[in-house]
């Protein structure tokens, strides 16, 4: 998924109108999730639109957002990533494995389990890189053997059975804890997201993976090393998934072996749906972030006026097609120059 034969484009050229491809993607998302907001708050203002509703739905896309912006990188480059969310409970599952190893308890095993569930996932990113890189593995087919495997190794390791000794301090703090009334787990989301959108748009690295999804060989030509970088990326994916993995520990309690089954697809889904393309070389954090908050708008919504939450899947499955149709169109415009 990474080899393209588009021609290359000037520099001085190019730049404008990826602007234009990747704003114009980020507002449309933009309008859509307003839209949604609107009707929600209009069926039902005193309880959709209060701050303890509202934090509820960044709570509930925080896990998103964070796994979201390492598969951003990852499918900018023309590549794709579908085991996250086995690589999420793989890492919650060896991070729970050490902690109650040393005690359960504590700040410093609180914090040793934070380093073990990144860890985990980074070393879990970086085989999917090498087998992406070096044994030239499709990426599609190398992340599915991925989310097979790790979510396997998980259920191993623990006998099939979730993991409950977490230390206090986890759940107090990235668990339920709050700072100025705001949920450490959406800040650590924002902060993520924060870091990946000033990474993606004003760095060289940010550059060399828009150019690998661009133009793989031309990108070579230019001399950045693309193995190497698509190593990186799927490094940073797994890395992502390990802190959503300690994450979720801390916000459930468990590992919840069976509750990411689709997380895979649900990450996929919000960064196409936030304009991501999944053909490469388009797409920001900032869109992605939007993409998560849709699906966790719908389902609080669609409870609060009283209907069946099962509706959000339909929503996003048609708004996800929709947003692969505006690609498709967005390419085609491009490539007519």
């Amino acid at each position: 998924m990474t080899t393209r034969t588009s021609a290359p484009t000037a520099p001085g050229q190019s730049r404008p109108r990826r602007r234009r491809l990747l704003l114009g993607s980020a507002t449309d998302i933009t309008a859509i999730l307003l839209i949604i907001v609107v009707v929600f708050s209009v069926s039902d203002v005193g309880s959709f639109l209060t701050l303890e509703n509202l934090s509820n739905i960044l709570i509930s896309a925080s896990l998103l957002i964070v796994m979201g912006v390492g598969a951003t990188f990852v499918l900018i480059t023309g590549g794709v990533d579908l085991s996250v969310g086995s690589v999420l409970v793989f890492s919650g599952v060896v991070s729970g494995m050490v902690m109650r190893a040393m005690g359960g308890q504590g700040v410093g095993v609180s914090l040793v389990g934070v380093l073990v569930a990144v860890a985990a996932g980074t070393a879990w990113g970086i085989v999917n890189g090498l087998v992406v890189t070096r044994l030239r593995v499709p990426p599609l087919i190398a992340t599915l053997g991925s989310f097979g495997a790790a979510q396997g190794l998980a259920q191993v390791l623990s006998d099939g059975n979730d993991l409950k000794d977490i230390p206090n301090e986890l759940v107090d703090t990235l668990g339920v804890g709050r700072l100025a009334g705001v949920p450490y787990l959406v800040l650590v989301a924002l902060v993520i997201a924060l870091l990946g959108g000033v990474v993606l748009a004003i760095t060289r690295y940010g550059r060399r993976t828009y150019a690998i999804g661009s133009n793989a060989e031309a990108a070579r030509r230019a001399g950045i090393n693309v193995d190497r970088h698509l190593l990186s990326v799927y490094a940073l994916a797994g890395t992502l998934a390990g802190l959503a993995g300690i994450l979720s520990y801390a916000e459930f309690g468990s590992t919840t072996l069976s509750g990411h089954a689709t997380d895979n697809l649900n990450v996929i889904a919000a960064v196409v749906i936030g304009g991501t393309s999944l053909f490469g070389g388009v797409g920001t954090v900032f869109g992605s972030v939007i993409g998560a908050l849709i699906p966790a708008v719908l389902s609080n919504g669609l409870v609060i006026v009283g209907l069946n939450s099962f509706w959000r899947d339909f929503a996003v499955g048609v708004v996800l097609v929709v947003a692969v149709y505006l690609d498709q169109l967005r390419r085609r415009h491009r490539a007519a120059g």
